[in-house]
């Protein structure tokens, strides 16, 4: 698998439709609306895309009392879905602008709780290209592909308190 240039655009990223979804995703009344009709827990936990392109992908969560377990820190169902976003939303990019019908879906997680995430914590994906590839990859083989991506949750003042690891299975559909 080929990681591109910082600098570069890749192919994906760079159709019609791949473009709507990233301003659809990054804009927060229509990623509320997507939230509303798909996700209504994104929705009430006020998950927000903060940037999205294709080397990085980062997400947020306020830290507030509808999101707090009883230990006053932020519940870990809220942290998961905020992380798997920064990941999953330029997976659903990428898969819009390939050139062929790409399913794509989670198969495993894994997290670490590092500290007590009592502010608002912003995910940040940085291995965009990894997805990249593994749809590039099956495209090319016709064959299911899984790619591992991290993202880390850091607080207001950049401490790292969690860290996930997605594991994503792309297949190319048959028409």
């Amino acid at each position: 698998m080929n990681d591109k240039a910082p600098d570069s655009t890749h192919p994906f990223w760079d159709t019609p439709k791949a473009q709507k979804l990233q301003r659809q995703v990054s804009n927060r009344f229509t990623l509320g609306l997507y939230m509303l009709a798909n996700l209504p827990a994104g929705l009430f936990s006020g998950m927000r895309v903060e940037h999205v392109d294709e080397h990085r992908c980062v997400t947020s969560v306020p830290f507030r009392w509808r999101n707090q377990n009883p230990f006053k820190s932020t519940y870990f169902a809220i942290l998961s879905m905020a992380a798997e976003l920064s990941s999953g939303a330029p997976a659903m990019i990428a898969v819009r602008g390939a050139p062929a019908s790409v399913a794509l879906i989670i198969v495993g997680m894994e997290a670490e709780f590092i500290k007590r995430a009592n502010t608002k914590i912003t995910f940040t994906c940085e291995e965009i290209s990894k997805i990249n590839a593994a749809i590039e990859e099956t495209l090319q083989t016709g064959e299911s592909t899984t790619t591992t991506v991290t993202t880390e949750g850091k607080d207001t003042n950049g401490v790292i308190v969690a860290r996930f690891h997605f594991t994503w299975s792309f297949r190319k559909r048959n028409k």
